[in-house]
């Protein structure tokens, strides 16, 4: 078994792998939100496999409009990084009401 070849380190530091995301797109929101919070920064150290079904696959490529199961990866765990503003909100407001709200029917 031939050793793993090493991977190529630029003068600034691991090279940033480019995602290939279509424009506009809810992945391509997440990731830019993902890299401006330093979530991509460092190195890809962490590895992940798994088994997911086709259609789900196929539905998330088609609709990241990306063709790389890492860039799929990246994306969906870009997404589910994300902070939910609706539950934000709802805990910020829990058991609050406004001064007009009527409890009458």
């Amino acid at each position: 078994m031939s050793p793993r070849p090493k991977r190529s380190i630029h003068k600034d530091g691991p090279r940033q792998r480019t995602l290939r995301l279509r424009p506009g797109s809810v992945a391509a929101r997440a990731v830019e939100e993902a890299r401006a919070a330093g979530l991509l920064a460092g190195e890809a150290s962490e590895h992940l496999s798994f088994r997911v079904p086709r259609a789900l696959y196929e539905a998330a490529k088609q609709q990241a409009g990306v063709s790389s199961p890492t860039d799929v990866g990246v994306a969906a765990l870009a997404i589910m990084a994300q902070p939910d503003p609706v539950a934000a909100f709802f805990k910020e407001t829990f058991g609050r009401l406004g001064a007009d709200f009527d409890l009458e029917y």
